[in-house]
């Protein structure tokens, strides 16, 4: 019988894990795989580094509260710039307020990360004063921000959708002689995620009249952020239409083939485009033979995972951790555990060491399976090792736990430093609601204010909606209405089915409510909700 859950985490482990997690979170992206993702993307929560004292904390906040303030008392944007800039030199009590040093800015434009209006007004602070860190002295001179700075005041906005803000943030990198491409690669990205798809290709045709370099490389950071955005068959029209000025290679290719592999699993369009390579005499590379494998892997099919490894060898490219972590998968899933147990030992003889992905990709189809004390052998072994485990893998077992299990495991996360986060309650608000189990996802949502989450709207659509399909109206007329004084956004479909609701009762529900929607409820109605 393997060991619980969470006595497979072991206490000696958990300041290396720790250790660790700080290193992966504070990690910005720099990859060129064809996965590639924008600079502040790899994992929202964590971009930016923690101050190494309380003091920072203390001197972000009053930072922060100083834009803030600024921004309520103006009322315009210009006016609160001027009133930021006059406050950093008229101080007459004491020594004025020292401008932002890059870093601390930086910090502080990812806290209003939220608001772009803010992130704008921060930035032009920043650039104005031309920050100077005290501790350089008088003689020092100017510093100017730091590209990071721009770049997540780029994002932050087009984030929003407010790319009025964002081009302003880019011609200001222009006049000051700064732009990057980079910037113009993350408004590309923003303009796909929102499917601004012409919008999108549009900023790649500017970036010259910005005199931006455009290249290859440049281009394929389009291709990538169109397919990271499920609009892959727009990225290969392009590709082939743009053909005469960026020549079709194996690496334009195989960002298609990533697209149609991992964003949008699709055996047939993949097959499609690996027969067009062959069309187009573009020669298959260690990437094509490793998205191929993963792709197979994911739909379970074995045979031809296997088959396309084995050409791989043939054709004389060297298998990475990718492919192996691929086959570990669909043999798993397969339940072939000891062939999959012996990958492992491949992996060794090949000179690469099992990585969390690996152990994880054993562990989810065995929790798929509900062979969850498999599975804990797995996630010890793999702790014993000293590989942290992600919030992927606890997903994996949270997913198929029922409620007292999984609110257990909600608190050993937190223990060891493992989450849980936002995502982690929507996926289990799903899992119960799916389940029937109305009663358990309201214990969720309960729980998560414990864990200083703060419901996100799709939080509430999910409880709401969820509530709704069991004719749970009352409820979740409180929850709509919630979501509504929080300042989220009505649904039109819900609004009707709850005038419709209001209508059929009317003879229970009395007034218009708020909104003109829910109906008042009385304080005791109110309280005894809250404590069922």
């Amino acid at each position: 019988m393997a060991p619980p859950l969470a006595a497979a985490i072991r206490r000696p482990h958990l300041s290396y894990f720790r250790h660790l997690l700080w290193a992966h979170h504070l990690c910005l992206s720099t990859s060129h795989s064809p996965s590639d993702q924008s600079d502040f993307e790899p994992d929202p929560d964590h971009p930016i580094p923690p101050p190494h004292s309380t003091d920072g904390d203390g001197e972000l906040a009053s930072f922060v509260h100083r834009i803030s303030s600024a921004a309520s008392s103006a009322s315009t944007p210009k006016d609160a710039l001027s009133l930021l800039l006059s406050s950093s030199s008229s101080s007459t009590t004491g020594p004025s307020p020292a401008p932002a040093s890059p870093a601390l800015l930086v910090r502080a434009l990812w806290g209003l990360r939220r608001d772009p209006d803010l992130v704008a007004l921060a930035v032009r602070y920043g650039d104005e004063s031309s920050a100077v860190d005290g501790a350089d002295g008088a003689g020092a001179g100017p510093q100017p921000l730091p590209a990071e700075a721009w770049h997540l005041a780029v994002w932050a906005a087009g984030k929003a959708r407010r790319f009025d803000l964002a081009w302003a943030v880019v011609r200001r990198m222009r006049r000051r002689g700064v732009l990057t491409r980079r910037a113009m690669v993350i408004l590309m990205e923003r303009y796909a995620a929102a499917n601004e798809v012409n919008k999108a290709i549009k900023t790649f045709d500017v970036m010259e009249k910005f005199k931006v370099e455009v290249d290859q490389t440049a281009f394929y950071s389009l291709l990538r952020a169109l397919c990271k955005s499920k609009n892959i068959e727009d990225a290969e029209e392009l590709l082939l239409l743009r053909k005469k000025f960026f020549p079709l290679t194996a690496e334009g290719f195989n960002i298609i083939l990533d697209g149609w592999c991992n964003v949008i699993t699709d055996v047939a369009e993949a097959k499609r485009v690996w027969r067009e390579m062959s069309n187009y005499c573009i020669t298959l590379d260690g990437i094509s033979y490793t998205l191929m494998v993963s792709c197979f892997s994911k739909v379970g099919n074995l045979f031809d995972a296997l088959r396309v490894y084995d050409e791989m060898k043939k054709r004389g490219w060297t298998p990475g951790i990718g492919v192996y972590n691929s086959l570990v998968y669909v043999l798993t899933r397969e339940n072939c555990m000891k062939d999959a147990h012996n990958i492992f030992s491949k992996l060794i003889d090949e000179g690469l060491q099992p990585n969390v992905e690996t152990y994880n990709n054993m562990i989810i189809p065995l929790c798929e399976s509900c062979k969850l004390d498999e599975a804990r052998m797995v996630m010890e072994s793999m702790i014993l090792k000293g590989i942290v485990p992600t919030i992927s893998t606890y997903h994996a077992f949270l997913k198929q736990e029922g409620i007292d299990e999984s609110l257990k495991l909600l608190r050993k996360m937190k223990e060891d430093g493992f989450g849980p986060k936002s995502d982690t309650f929507l996926m289990l608000l799903d899992k119960f609601f799916l389940l029937n189990e109305s009663g358990n996802a309201l214990r969720v949502w309960n729980e998560m204010r414990k864990y200083d989450i703060n419901p996100a709207r799709s939080h509430y659509m999910t409880v709401v909606q969820g509530l709704v399909k069991h004719r749970c109206m009352p409820r979740a007329l409180e929850y709509y209405d919630e979501m509504k004084e929080n300042g989220f956004a009505s649904d039109t479909q819900l609004e009707k089915e709850f005038k419709t609701f209001l209508l059929a009762n009317r003879d229970h529900w009395r007034g218009g409510g708020k909104c003109n929607i829910i109906p008042q409820r009385s304080k005791h109605f109110a309280r005894r909700s809250r404590m069922q």
